[in-house]
């Protein structure tokens, strides 16, 4: 895994935890990454990851089967 090192202007209201689940549901709703692999680059479980995706008004359903079955295989 890399590190990117972000500069985040103070006005933005958000914790680093938050900032990481944006971008980690981000990534998943693009179909970037697993849920599995979201949830390891946000540092929760898949469980608690795919609990917060509502806050943010995504989907667990939208998925397609190859996804569901590649998120199964990568648990």
């Amino acid at each position: 895994m890399r590190i990117l090192e972000l500069q985040i202007p103070d006005s933005v209201e958000k914790n680093n935890f938050e900032l990481v689940i944006t971008i980690a549901s981000k990534l998943y709703e693009d179909r970037t990454l697993s849920a599995g692999q979201a949830a390891t680059l946000a540092g929760v479980s898949k469980k608690t990851f795919v609990e917060m995706l509502g806050k943010y008004g995504i989907s667990v359903f939208s998925t397609s089967i190859d996804d569901l079955e590649s998120d199964i295989a990568n648990a």
